[in-house]
């Protein structure tokens, strides 16, 4: 007797192939059979009419310090996905000695905008080590599979200390020690190993990540230690300045590891065809048998702006910094004094001498209104603010600041950073779709004031398979498998990820033309009392882990099957 049955559904099996009518027949947490399929049941659900698909794997969640306070893994498991890879660009909560625990805090305050009393309420330190790290996460039950990486700058901090902190060159022996914590660590169960190399990557008081611009010896020393377990992926992100010395990095880490290695690739306004360059580099790495592929978003990596949030356009003004710690209510009633408005503008034309920032308070040509009801992440350039104060004239200060005070003060923005400097999707749609692209970056767990990008599973098929209208459409199959069984298989996890006999049981029942993303919402659930952003689905009709039901249609069923990965 079957303990589940699945019949009548439409099943896009994450292998890539057609869609096909079948039934899935689960036994054990495992899938049995595909197809016609006979026989008893348990528990039986009708699919007619419904997408039946693996359950989406996240492979750049940033979840180190909800893991240790969320049952449910929200947004993610909202939005179909079953498993999540935390411990994404080098930042997390292992190896941690006592003393340097308040720094690791700061380190992922500043790295992922998660305010630090959050985590200072919410992250509960029954660890010191990577392995006593991997067992308390096994301890807490959870909804969905969590796998784990070990972050560089974690593992460089509790070998050198403040030497470590502070950027100083990594001995021979620091070394020795750094590859032998993670060569544990991936023994253990880690899933890899991840570095940073990026200049944005600070810690909340303005100290630059320790993994920034570390020798390549001590990257190629922890590479070869992860090779010698013979599992284990690297993961990396760099700015890519010097093009030719960062990759090389990455092609020594691929070769001395015979590991596969990730990175993310996005498109720079400033440098709009570098992505291109790199992607040439994969090609011919890969040519010499070199595994190295990308991370790649579904859309706009992008930001969210508002009141509510962590900026918009005057939050560095100080007109606006007088006025910032006052209630939602309060500091809407005190901006439409006419005198501080014509302050706050005023302050605003001079921009900061930070170029990121300046972009960020200045470039209205991709400040995008977004709806109350939904959000449109393929924007139409003539739908910017700059192009509305064009044509009202008036100018794009006085536009976004009356915006800003619509809907009591809760109307936000999308500020797309990369990836559209053409205006669309395009460049989006080329990364997504080269054979060396996996789906990431959706750092759900992270930037929690400032991003919403959690919902990247929904709209991924919704978007690319159904609502386009400004290129091209992608098959639902391709975008199934891109988050399913590529992606699962990308970062070394075998077990799951396509409708196959044996494999694990997580699975999405969709109601697709239901399927949606709601607009972006702040909300204050986490820790004492902190904020977030967050996007909610419709059409998941069930989600389950393990053939257990963790989401349905009704609501949360309650079960909580999730396990650590290793």
């Amino acid at each position: 007797m079957h303990d589940l049955l699945i019949t009548g559904g439409t099943v896009v099996d994450g292998t890539g192939a057609p869609r096909r009518t079948a039934d899935v027949a689960v036994s054990g947490g495992r899938i049995t059979d595909v197809g016609r399929v006979d026989g008893p049941a348990k528990r039986t659900v009708k699919a007619d009419g419904l997408l039946v698909t693996p359950g989406w794997v996240d492979i750049h969640t940033h979840y180190d310090g909800q893991a240790s306070w969320d049952p449910l893994m929200t947004p993610s498991s909202w939005h179909g996905v079953t498993t999540a890879v935390m411990g994404n660009c080098g930042v997390g909560f292992a190896p941690a000695r006592r003393e340097q625990r308040q720094w690791m805090l700061e380190l992922m305050e500043g790295v992922e905008d998660i305010p630090g009393a959050v985590l200072a309420e919410g992250v509960k330190w029954e660890w010191e080590t990577f392995p006593e790290y991997l067992q308390a996460m096994a301890r807490i039950p959870r909804a969905i599979d969590l796998a784990a990486q070990i972050p560089h700058a974690a593992v460089r901090v509790y070998v050198m200390g403040e030497r470590g902190a502070n950027r100083e060159p990594a001995t021979p022996d620091d070394m020795r020690q750094m590859a032998a914590i993670v060569k544990e660590a991936i023994l253990a169960g880690a899933i890899g190993f991840s570095t940073s190399r990026t200049f944005v990557h600070k810690t909340s008081k303005g100290q630059q990540a320790p993994t920034f611009d570390v020798a390549a010896e001590e990257l190629i020393t922890i590479a070869r230690a992860v090779g010698e377990t013979g599992r284990g992926v690297l993961q990396m992100i760099s700015d890519f300045e010097d093009i030719d010395a960062e990759f090389e990095i990455m092609r020594q880490c691929a070769k001395v590891s015979g590991r596969p290695l990730s990175f993310t690739l996005l498109q720079r306004d400033h440098q709009p065809t570098k992505w291109r360059e790199l992607l040439d580099r994969v090609e011919i790495a890969r040519a010499e048998g070199l595994d190295i592929k990308v991370q790649v978003a579904c859309r706009p990596i992008g930001m969210v702006h508002g009141l509510e949030c962590s900026m918009h356009p005057f939050f560095l003004t100080p007109g606006y910094q007088g006025i910032a710690g006052l209630p939602l209510a309060e500091r809407v009633r005190r901006m439409q004094d006419p005198a501080l408005r014509a302050r706050i503008i005023a302050e605003s034309r001079t921009p900061p001498e930070n170029w990121r920032l300046a972009s960020i308070t200045r470039d209205f040509h991709k400040y995008y209104p977004l709806a109350r009801d939904h959000a449109d992440y393929e924007p139409h350039p003539d739908t910017s603010v700059a192009a509305l104060a064009r044509r009202t004239g008036r100018s794009p200060e006085d536009v976004v600041y009356d915006l800003l005070l619509e809907d009591e003060g809760t109307k936000k923005f999308y500020f797309p950073l990369y990836n559209y400097t053409g205006g669309d999707l395009e460049v989006v749609r080329q990364m997504m779709t080269h054979p060396a692209s996996l789906m990431g970056l959706g750092d759900a767990g992270a930037h929690l004031g400032y991003i919403c990008d959690a919902s990247y599973p929904t709209y991924l098929i919704t978007h690319w398979a159904r609502d386009r209208t400004r290129g091209p459409k992608i098959p639902l199959e391709q975008l199934v498998h891109m988050q399913t069984m590529r992606n699962a298989r990308g970062v070394g996890i075998t077990d799951r990820g396509a409708l196959l006999p044996g494999q694990k049981a997580d699975i999405n029942l969709i109601d697709f033309e239901k399927l949606s993303v709601s607009a972006p919402k702040m909300v204050y659930d986490l820790p004492a009392g902190g904020r977030r952003l967050v996007q909610t689905a419709e059409g998941y009709e069930a989600t389950l882990a393990g053939g257990e039901p963790i989401e349905s249609s009704g609501g949360r069923v309650g079960v909580l099957p999730g396990k650590m990965v290793n």
